[in-house]
Protein backbone atom coordinates (compact mmCIF):
# COMPACT_ATOMS: atom_id res chain seq x y z
CA UNK A 1 0.00 0.00 0.00
CA UNK A 2 2.92 2.41 1.05
CA UNK A 3 4.70 1.79 -2.18
CA UNK A 4 1.34 2.37 -4.52
CA UNK A 5 0.77 5.50 -2.97
CA UNK A 6 4.40 6.97 -3.48
CA UNK A 7 4.02 5.71 -6.95
CA UNK A 8 0.84 7.20 -7.23
CA UNK A 9 2.08 10.59 -5.89
CA UNK A 10 5.07 10.89 -7.96
CA UNK A 11 3.16 9.85 -11.44
CA UNK A 12 0.27 12.67 -9.95
CA UNK A 13 3.30 15.33 -9.34
CA UNK A 14 4.81 14.47 -12.63
CA UNK A 15 2.04 15.27 -14.56
CA UNK A 16 1.14 18.66 -12.80
CA UNK A 17 4.94 19.66 -13.42
CA UNK A 18 5.09 18.89 -17.02
CA UNK A 19 1.11 20.89 -17.06
CA UNK A 20 2.88 23.26 -15.36
CA UNK A 21 6.05 24.19 -16.95
CA UNK A 22 7.74 24.83 -14.33
CA UNK A 23 10.96 22.86 -15.48
CA UNK A 24 11.89 21.64 -19.00
CA UNK A 25 10.00 18.19 -18.79
CA UNK A 26 12.87 15.31 -19.37
CA UNK A 27 14.26 16.96 -15.91
CA UNK A 28 10.82 16.04 -14.67
CA UNK A 29 10.14 12.71 -16.01
CA UNK A 30 14.28 12.13 -15.08
CA UNK A 31 14.00 13.63 -11.25
CA UNK A 32 10.37 11.45 -11.07
CA UNK A 33 12.00 8.33 -12.09
CA UNK A 34 14.69 8.60 -9.69
CA UNK A 35 12.52 9.36 -6.78
CA UNK A 36 10.55 6.21 -8.16
CA UNK A 37 13.79 4.13 -7.74
CA UNK A 38 14.55 5.12 -4.77
CA UNK A 39 11.44 5.95 -3.01
CA UNK A 40 8.93 3.24 -4.65
CA UNK A 41 11.48 0.30 -5.15
CA UNK A 42 13.83 1.24 -2.75
CA UNK A 43 11.84 1.82 0.73
CA UNK A 44 8.01 0.96 -0.59
CA UNK A 45 8.96 -2.48 -2.03
CA UNK A 46 12.48 -3.00 -0.78
CA UNK A 47 13.09 -5.19 -4.66
CA UNK A 48 15.83 -4.84 -6.93
CA UNK A 49 14.25 -6.85 -9.35
CA UNK A 50 12.03 -4.35 -9.95
CA UNK A 51 14.73 -2.00 -10.49
CA UNK A 52 15.91 -3.97 -12.68
CA UNK A 53 13.00 -5.24 -14.55
CA UNK A 54 12.17 -1.18 -15.11
CA UNK A 55 15.45 -0.09 -15.95
CA UNK A 56 14.90 -2.94 -18.76
CA UNK A 57 18.66 -2.74 -19.91
CA UNK A 58 19.25 -6.81 -20.74
CA UNK A 59 16.58 -6.62 -23.45
CA UNK A 60 19.49 -4.79 -25.37
CA UNK A 61 21.22 -7.39 -25.30
CA UNK A 62 18.81 -10.08 -26.67
CA UNK A 63 18.72 -11.55 -30.09
CA UNK A 64 14.98 -10.51 -30.43
CA UNK A 65 16.27 -7.13 -29.38
CA UNK A 66 17.36 -6.66 -32.88
CA UNK A 67 15.83 -9.89 -34.77
CA UNK A 68 12.49 -10.93 -33.71
CA UNK A 69 12.28 -13.70 -36.60
CA UNK A 70 8.58 -12.23 -37.50
CA UNK A 71 7.27 -13.39 -33.91
CA UNK A 72 5.58 -10.87 -31.85
CA UNK A 73 7.24 -9.65 -28.80
CA UNK A 74 5.87 -9.50 -25.30
CA UNK A 75 4.73 -6.26 -23.84
CA UNK A 76 7.62 -5.47 -21.56
CA UNK A 77 7.65 -2.90 -18.23
CA UNK A 78 9.85 -0.25 -17.83
CA UNK A 79 11.84 1.70 -20.28
CA UNK A 80 11.17 0.89 -23.76
CA UNK A 81 14.39 0.52 -25.47
CA UNK A 82 13.62 0.06 -28.82
CA UNK A 83 11.28 2.97 -28.57
CA UNK A 84 14.32 5.25 -27.62
CA UNK A 85 16.44 3.71 -30.13
CA UNK A 86 14.03 4.10 -33.33
CA UNK A 87 13.03 7.73 -32.02
CA UNK A 88 16.99 8.67 -31.90
CA UNK A 89 17.47 7.14 -35.39
CA UNK A 90 14.78 8.86 -37.34
CA UNK A 91 15.34 12.08 -35.69
CA UNK A 92 19.27 12.03 -37.56
CA UNK A 93 17.64 10.69 -40.94
CA UNK A 94 14.89 13.57 -40.71
CA UNK A 95 17.78 16.22 -40.03
CA UNK A 96 20.04 14.85 -42.84
CA UNK A 97 16.88 15.42 -45.28
CA UNK A 98 16.78 19.00 -43.55
CA UNK A 99 20.09 19.75 -44.13
CA UNK A 100 19.82 19.49 -48.13
CA UNK A 101 16.63 21.23 -48.28
CA UNK A 102 14.23 17.97 -48.96
CA UNK A 103 11.11 19.84 -47.47
CA UNK A 104 11.20 22.93 -48.48
CA UNK A 105 11.56 21.51 -52.21
CA UNK A 106 9.40 19.41 -51.83
CA UNK A 107 6.47 21.95 -50.39
CA UNK A 108 7.82 24.50 -53.83
CA UNK A 109 7.52 21.96 -56.31
CA UNK A 110 3.56 21.23 -54.84
CA UNK A 111 3.16 24.63 -54.99
CA UNK A 112 4.46 25.12 -58.37
CA UNK A 113 2.65 21.76 -59.92
CA UNK A 114 -0.57 23.82 -58.64
CA UNK A 115 0.37 26.82 -60.66
CA UNK A 116 0.78 28.68 -57.37
CA UNK A 117 -3.15 28.92 -56.41
CA UNK A 118 -4.17 29.60 -53.04
CA UNK A 119 -6.99 26.84 -52.60
CA UNK A 120 -5.39 24.09 -54.90
CA UNK A 121 -2.07 24.96 -52.05
CA UNK A 122 -4.49 24.83 -49.27
CA UNK A 123 -6.00 21.43 -50.11
CA UNK A 124 -2.51 19.99 -51.45
CA UNK A 125 -0.55 20.65 -48.11
CA UNK A 126 -3.10 19.06 -45.91
CA UNK A 127 -2.52 15.84 -47.80
CA UNK A 128 1.23 16.49 -47.58
CA UNK A 129 1.07 16.99 -44.22
CA UNK A 130 -0.76 14.14 -43.81
CA UNK A 131 1.11 12.14 -45.87
CA UNK A 132 4.64 13.29 -44.39
CA UNK A 133 3.21 12.60 -40.73
CA UNK A 134 3.25 9.60 -41.41
CA UNK A 135 6.67 8.57 -41.63
CA UNK A 136 8.10 11.93 -40.13
CA UNK A 137 8.01 13.33 -36.56
CA UNK A 138 4.94 15.69 -37.18
CA UNK A 139 6.86 18.44 -34.68
CA UNK A 140 9.17 18.49 -38.01
CA UNK A 141 6.44 18.50 -40.75
CA UNK A 142 4.79 21.52 -39.20
CA UNK A 143 8.44 23.05 -38.71
CA UNK A 144 9.39 23.02 -42.04
CA UNK A 145 5.37 23.11 -43.83
CA UNK A 146 4.17 26.91 -41.67
CA UNK A 147 7.73 27.94 -42.82
CA UNK A 148 6.98 27.18 -46.52
CA UNK A 149 3.56 28.96 -45.99
CA UNK A 150 4.46 31.95 -44.42
CA UNK A 151 6.72 32.84 -46.99
CA UNK A 152 4.34 31.81 -49.55
CA UNK A 153 1.77 33.97 -47.85
CA UNK A 154 3.95 36.66 -48.47
CA UNK A 155 4.26 36.29 -51.82
CA UNK A 156 0.58 35.64 -52.71
CA UNK A 157 -1.04 37.79 -50.35
CA UNK A 158 -3.05 35.70 -48.67
CA UNK A 159 -3.80 34.73 -44.49
CA UNK A 160 -1.83 31.97 -43.58
CA UNK A 161 -3.33 31.06 -40.10
CA UNK A 162 -5.94 29.07 -41.58
CA UNK A 163 -3.39 26.80 -43.22
CA UNK A 164 -1.38 26.49 -41.02
CA UNK A 165 -4.26 25.40 -38.67
CA UNK A 166 -5.45 22.88 -40.91
CA UNK A 167 -1.85 21.37 -41.88
CA UNK A 168 -1.25 21.13 -37.70
CA UNK A 169 -4.74 18.82 -37.87
CA UNK A 170 -3.53 16.54 -40.50
CA UNK A 171 -0.01 16.01 -39.25
CA UNK A 172 -1.70 14.68 -36.01
CA UNK A 173 -3.99 12.83 -38.34
CA UNK A 174 -1.42 11.28 -40.14
CA UNK A 175 0.54 10.92 -37.28
CA UNK A 176 -2.02 8.21 -36.26
CA UNK A 177 -2.02 6.34 -39.57
CA UNK A 178 1.61 4.86 -38.90
CA UNK A 179 3.23 2.81 -36.24
CA UNK A 180 6.06 5.75 -36.31
CA UNK A 181 3.83 8.61 -37.49
CA UNK A 182 3.43 9.46 -33.58
CA UNK A 183 5.34 8.67 -30.56
CA UNK A 184 2.22 7.27 -28.62
CA UNK A 185 1.57 4.41 -31.73
CA UNK A 186 5.86 3.85 -31.48
CA UNK A 187 5.47 2.84 -27.96
CA UNK A 188 1.68 1.12 -28.46
CA UNK A 189 3.33 -0.71 -31.29
CA UNK A 190 6.59 -1.97 -29.45
CA UNK A 191 5.11 -2.74 -26.29
CA UNK A 192 2.99 -4.94 -27.81
CA UNK A 193 4.44 -6.55 -30.59
CA UNK A 194 2.31 -4.71 -33.37
CA UNK A 195 4.04 -4.60 -36.77
CA UNK A 196 3.70 -1.23 -39.23
CA UNK A 197 1.50 -2.71 -41.80
CA UNK A 198 -0.75 -3.22 -38.78
CA UNK A 199 -1.71 -0.22 -37.95
CA UNK A 200 -1.60 0.71 -41.84
CA UNK A 201 -4.69 -2.49 -41.97
CA UNK A 202 -6.48 -0.51 -38.95
CA UNK A 203 -5.49 2.36 -38.00
CA UNK A 204 -4.43 3.62 -41.30
CA UNK A 205 -7.99 2.80 -42.53
CA UNK A 206 -9.06 5.06 -40.23
CA UNK A 207 -7.10 7.90 -40.70
CA UNK A 208 -7.51 8.09 -43.84
CA UNK A 209 -11.68 8.42 -44.02
CA UNK A 210 -11.20 10.83 -41.83
CA UNK A 211 -8.71 12.67 -43.89
CA UNK A 212 -11.59 12.99 -46.47
CA UNK A 213 -14.02 14.57 -44.18
CA UNK A 214 -11.21 16.92 -42.31
CA UNK A 215 -10.55 18.19 -45.82
CA UNK A 216 -13.98 18.98 -46.26
CA UNK A 217 -14.41 20.62 -43.10
CA UNK A 218 -12.06 22.81 -43.21
CA UNK A 219 -12.49 23.68 -47.14
CA UNK A 220 -15.91 24.83 -45.81
CA UNK A 221 -14.84 26.87 -42.53
CA UNK A 222 -11.56 28.62 -44.63
CA UNK A 223 -12.02 28.80 -48.35
CA UNK A 224 -14.19 32.15 -48.24
CA UNK A 225 -11.01 33.91 -46.12
CA UNK A 226 -8.47 32.32 -48.36
CA UNK A 227 -10.06 32.93 -51.26
CA UNK A 228 -8.94 36.62 -50.31
CA UNK A 229 -5.36 36.97 -51.91
CA UNK A 230 -3.62 38.62 -54.28
CA UNK A 231 -2.44 35.27 -56.27
CA UNK A 232 -3.47 36.80 -59.56
CA UNK A 233 -1.59 39.84 -59.14
CA UNK A 234 1.09 38.43 -59.19
CA UNK A 235 3.67 37.84 -62.19
CA UNK A 236 4.77 34.22 -62.85
CA UNK A 237 8.41 34.74 -62.93
CA UNK A 238 8.22 36.04 -59.86
CA UNK A 239 7.78 32.82 -58.14
CA UNK A 240 10.70 31.04 -56.63
CA UNK A 241 12.33 28.03 -58.47
CA UNK A 242 11.55 24.98 -56.22
CA UNK A 243 15.51 24.01 -57.36
CA UNK A 244 16.99 26.62 -55.25
CA UNK A 245 16.01 24.94 -51.94
CA UNK A 246 18.32 22.74 -52.44
CA UNK A 247 21.70 22.80 -50.74
CA UNK A 248 23.20 19.98 -52.21
CA UNK A 249 22.11 17.79 -55.28
CA UNK A 250 24.35 14.63 -54.23
CA UNK A 251 22.97 15.15 -50.56
CA UNK A 252 19.73 15.52 -52.14
CA UNK A 253 19.58 12.10 -54.11
CA UNK A 254 20.96 10.27 -50.72
CA UNK A 255 18.89 11.65 -48.45
CA UNK A 256 15.71 10.64 -50.86
CA UNK A 257 17.12 6.86 -51.12
CA UNK A 258 17.67 6.55 -47.59
CA UNK A 259 14.03 8.03 -47.30
CA UNK A 260 13.03 5.34 -49.42
CA UNK A 261 14.59 2.86 -47.92
CA UNK A 262 13.37 3.29 -44.39
CA UNK A 263 9.90 3.55 -45.89
CA UNK A 264 10.29 -0.14 -47.29
CA UNK A 265 12.35 -1.65 -43.98
CA UNK A 266 9.22 -0.38 -41.94
CA UNK A 267 6.54 -1.84 -44.39
CA UNK A 268 8.32 -5.11 -44.55
CA UNK A 269 9.66 -5.59 -41.31
CA UNK A 270 7.37 -8.22 -39.96
CA UNK A 271 8.34 -10.61 -43.19
CA UNK A 272 12.35 -9.55 -42.55
CA UNK A 273 12.40 -10.05 -38.57
CA UNK A 274 14.66 -6.83 -38.08
CA UNK A 275 12.72 -4.79 -35.22
CA UNK A 276 12.57 -1.21 -35.57
CA UNK A 277 15.47 -0.24 -33.44
CA UNK A 278 17.61 -2.25 -36.04
CA UNK A 279 15.89 -0.12 -38.92
CA UNK A 280 16.07 2.99 -36.89
CA UNK A 281 20.24 2.17 -36.06
CA UNK A 282 20.93 1.35 -39.74
CA UNK A 283 18.57 4.66 -41.37
CA UNK A 284 21.24 6.88 -38.81
CA UNK A 285 24.48 4.88 -40.30
CA UNK A 286 23.80 5.29 -43.80
CA UNK A 287 22.50 8.82 -42.66
CA UNK A 288 25.58 9.85 -40.70
CA UNK A 289 27.80 8.31 -44.01
CA UNK A 290 25.75 9.68 -46.29
CA UNK A 291 26.33 13.32 -44.50
CA UNK A 292 30.27 12.63 -44.08
CA UNK A 293 32.38 15.53 -42.79
CA UNK A 294 28.64 17.15 -41.88
CA UNK A 295 27.92 13.99 -39.67
CA UNK A 296 29.09 15.11 -36.53
CA UNK A 297 26.84 18.05 -36.91
CA UNK A 298 23.58 15.94 -37.14
CA UNK A 299 24.55 14.26 -33.98
CA UNK A 300 24.81 17.26 -31.97
CA UNK A 301 20.57 18.46 -33.32
CA UNK A 302 19.59 15.39 -32.02
CA UNK A 303 16.72 16.10 -29.01
CA UNK A 304 18.48 14.02 -26.61
CA UNK A 305 16.42 16.23 -24.22
CA UNK A 306 13.01 14.59 -25.18
CA UNK A 307 15.26 10.65 -25.33
CA UNK A 308 15.87 11.37 -21.62
CA UNK A 309 12.07 12.45 -21.36
CA UNK A 310 10.82 9.25 -22.49
CA UNK A 311 13.41 7.34 -20.36
CA UNK A 312 12.38 8.68 -16.91
CA UNK A 313 8.51 8.22 -17.86
CA UNK A 314 9.19 4.62 -18.81
CA UNK A 315 10.39 4.43 -15.12
CA UNK A 316 7.40 6.29 -13.47
CA UNK A 317 4.59 4.14 -14.89
CA UNK A 318 6.99 1.43 -14.16
CA UNK A 319 6.46 2.35 -10.66
CA UNK A 320 2.68 2.35 -11.03
CA UNK A 321 2.84 -1.10 -13.13
CA UNK A 322 5.32 -2.89 -10.37
CA UNK A 323 3.27 -1.44 -7.60
CA UNK A 324 -0.12 -2.73 -9.26
CA UNK A 325 -1.57 0.18 -9.70
CA UNK A 326 -2.36 0.06 -12.92
CA UNK A 327 -4.37 -3.37 -12.31
CA UNK A 328 -6.47 -1.32 -10.39
CA UNK A 329 -6.85 1.05 -12.64
CA UNK A 330 -8.00 -1.73 -15.15
CA UNK A 331 -10.44 -2.94 -12.81
CA UNK A 332 -12.36 0.16 -12.08
CA UNK A 333 -12.67 1.15 -16.33
CA UNK A 334 -13.72 -3.10 -16.67
CA UNK A 335 -16.64 -2.57 -13.34
CA UNK A 336 -17.49 1.01 -14.97
CA UNK A 337 -18.02 -0.96 -18.59
CA UNK A 338 -19.62 -3.96 -16.97
CA UNK A 339 -17.48 -6.11 -19.64
CA UNK A 340 -19.30 -4.42 -22.38
CA UNK A 341 -16.36 -3.91 -24.64
CA UNK A 342 -18.76 -1.55 -26.82
CA UNK A 343 -18.94 0.56 -23.51
CA UNK A 344 -15.12 -0.15 -22.96
CA UNK A 345 -14.20 1.06 -26.41
CA UNK A 346 -15.89 4.53 -26.08
CA UNK A 347 -14.15 4.97 -22.67
CA UNK A 348 -10.87 4.00 -24.30
CA UNK A 349 -11.26 6.60 -26.86
CA UNK A 350 -13.17 9.63 -25.36
CA UNK A 351 -10.97 9.57 -21.86
CA UNK A 352 -7.97 9.60 -24.56
CA UNK A 353 -8.92 12.07 -26.96
CA UNK A 354 -10.26 14.49 -23.48
CA UNK A 355 -7.30 13.98 -21.74
CA UNK A 356 -4.36 14.31 -24.62
CA UNK A 357 -5.95 17.86 -25.26
CA UNK A 358 -4.90 18.94 -22.23
CA UNK A 359 -1.95 16.96 -20.98
CA UNK A 360 0.80 15.05 -23.16
CA UNK A 361 -0.72 12.30 -24.77
CA UNK A 362 2.91 10.40 -25.05
CA UNK A 363 2.98 9.67 -21.11
CA UNK A 364 -0.46 8.98 -21.02
CA UNK A 365 -0.33 6.48 -23.73
CA UNK A 366 2.69 4.63 -21.79
CA UNK A 367 0.38 4.66 -18.72
CA UNK A 368 -2.81 2.83 -20.66
CA UNK A 369 -0.64 0.22 -22.09
CA UNK A 370 -0.23 -2.22 -19.05
CA UNK A 371 -4.03 -0.98 -17.75
CA UNK A 372 -5.49 -2.42 -21.58
CA UNK A 373 -3.11 -5.21 -21.44
CA UNK A 374 -4.81 -5.77 -18.06
CA UNK A 375 -8.00 -5.26 -19.37
CA UNK A 376 -7.67 -7.82 -21.97
CA UNK A 377 -6.41 -10.19 -19.52
CA UNK A 378 -9.16 -10.60 -17.22
CA UNK A 379 -12.02 -9.48 -18.89
CA UNK A 380 -13.64 -12.14 -21.75
CA UNK A 381 -13.97 -11.45 -25.18
CA UNK A 382 -12.03 -8.67 -25.18
CA UNK A 383 -9.81 -8.57 -28.01
CA UNK A 384 -6.03 -6.18 -26.83
CA UNK A 385 -5.58 -5.23 -30.58
CA UNK A 386 -9.22 -3.39 -30.28
CA UNK A 387 -8.18 -2.01 -27.57
CA UNK A 388 -5.15 -0.63 -28.62
CA UNK A 389 -6.12 0.76 -31.64
CA UNK A 390 -8.95 2.51 -29.68
CA UNK A 391 -5.89 4.26 -27.35
CA UNK A 392 -3.79 5.11 -30.61
CA UNK A 393 -6.99 6.93 -32.42
CA UNK A 394 -8.07 8.72 -29.52
CA UNK A 395 -4.08 10.24 -27.68
CA UNK A 396 -3.32 10.91 -31.82
CA UNK A 397 -6.39 13.02 -32.55
CA UNK A 398 -7.37 14.46 -29.42
CA UNK A 399 -4.00 16.56 -28.76
CA UNK A 400 -5.24 18.50 -31.76
CA UNK A 401 -8.38 19.94 -29.66
CA UNK A 402 -6.18 22.44 -27.62
CA UNK A 403 -3.38 24.81 -28.39
CA UNK A 404 -1.02 22.40 -25.61
CA UNK A 405 -2.73 19.19 -27.00
CA UNK A 406 0.20 18.29 -29.09
CA UNK A 407 3.42 19.46 -29.69
CA UNK A 408 2.96 20.27 -33.37
CA UNK A 409 0.24 22.40 -32.13
CA UNK A 410 3.37 24.73 -30.12
CA UNK A 411 5.40 24.56 -32.98
CA UNK A 412 3.12 25.69 -35.70
CA UNK A 413 1.82 28.58 -33.06
CA UNK A 414 4.99 29.75 -32.39
CA UNK A 415 6.24 29.80 -36.05
CA UNK A 416 3.37 31.92 -36.96
CA UNK A 417 3.63 34.42 -33.75
CA UNK A 418 7.33 34.90 -35.04
CA UNK A 419 5.88 36.72 -38.29
CA UNK A 420 3.51 38.09 -36.65
CA UNK A 421 0.96 35.78 -37.25
CA UNK A 422 -1.13 35.10 -33.06
CA UNK A 423 -3.51 32.14 -32.85
CA UNK A 424 -5.20 32.96 -29.62
CA UNK A 425 -7.20 30.00 -28.15
CA UNK A 426 -10.78 31.56 -29.42
CA UNK A 427 -9.20 31.33 -32.96
CA UNK A 428 -8.00 27.85 -32.09
CA UNK A 429 -10.74 25.97 -30.89
CA UNK A 430 -13.12 27.50 -33.10
CA UNK A 431 -11.48 25.95 -36.04
CA UNK A 432 -9.85 22.60 -34.49
CA UNK A 433 -12.59 21.81 -31.40
CA UNK A 434 -15.26 20.48 -33.82
CA UNK A 435 -12.61 18.56 -36.30
CA UNK A 436 -11.77 16.79 -33.37
CA UNK A 437 -14.61 15.84 -32.12
CA UNK A 438 -15.97 14.82 -36.18
CA UNK A 439 -12.47 12.18 -36.17
CA UNK A 440 -13.55 10.62 -32.60
CA UNK A 441 -16.68 9.97 -33.96
CA UNK A 442 -15.36 8.65 -37.09
CA UNK A 443 -13.21 6.50 -35.49
CA UNK A 444 -15.70 5.08 -32.77
CA UNK A 445 -18.52 4.43 -35.63
CA UNK A 446 -15.36 2.68 -37.57
CA UNK A 447 -14.09 0.47 -35.13
CA UNK A 448 -17.67 -0.93 -33.69
CA UNK A 449 -18.66 -1.30 -37.40
CA UNK A 450 -15.41 -3.18 -38.14
CA UNK A 451 -14.63 -5.23 -34.92
CA UNK A 452 -17.84 -5.52 -32.81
Amino acid sequence: MTAQILALIIFLAMFVLIILEVWDRHLITLGCGLLTLVLVFGLGMRSMSAVWETLNVKSIFTTAFWYAAGESSEASSGINWQTIIFIAGMMIMVEGMARVGFFRWLCMRLAKLVKYQVIPIFMTFMVLSFVLAMFIDSITVILFLAAVTIELSKLLEFNPVPMILSEIFCANLGGSATMCGDPPNIIIGTSLGFTFMDFIKNTGLIAVIALVVVVIYFYFIFHKELEKNGAAKKDPSQYPDPAEAITSKGGFIASSVIFLCAVVLLVTHAQTGLTVSTIGVCIAAATLIAAGKEGPGLLKKIDYQTLLFFIGLFVVVGGLEQTGVLKILAGIIEKVSGGNIALMIAIIVIVSAVASAFIDNIPFAATMIPVITNLAATTPGIDITVLSWALAMGTDIGGSATPIGASANVVGIATAAKEGHIIKWGKYCKAMAPATVIVIAVSLVMIYVRYL
